[in-house]
């Protein structure tokens, strides 16, 4: 399983939709909150082609998105192959 990286905030309720989603599906991650760590989140929407709303998720090198797109994955029945490399 490659590595999961997401970018969140603590108040978040999609962060908490999308961690729950990769907990469900066995998938351990890496959280990152981006809480008030101004340099954090310009890394992470660097990292995310500009993007500067969380959650941001990353599966091995890939950049996901966000909560929706996640979801989206799963519903199309594609994000279970993503996971597995």
């Amino acid at each position: 399983m490659p590595p999961i990286v997401i970018y969140t905030k603590s108040w978040c309720p999609y962060c908490d939709a999308a961690k729950a989603l990769l907990k469900a599906k066995g998938a351990p991650f890496e959280e990152i909150a981006v809480d008030g760590d101004r340099v954090a989140q310009m890394a992470m929407a660097a990292k995310a082609g500009g993007r500067s709303t969380v959650p941001q998720i990353f599966i091995g090198e890939q950049h996901v998105g966000g909560c929706d797109d996640l979801h989206d994955l799963e519903a199309a029945g594609e994000l279970e192959g993503l996971l597995a490399g």
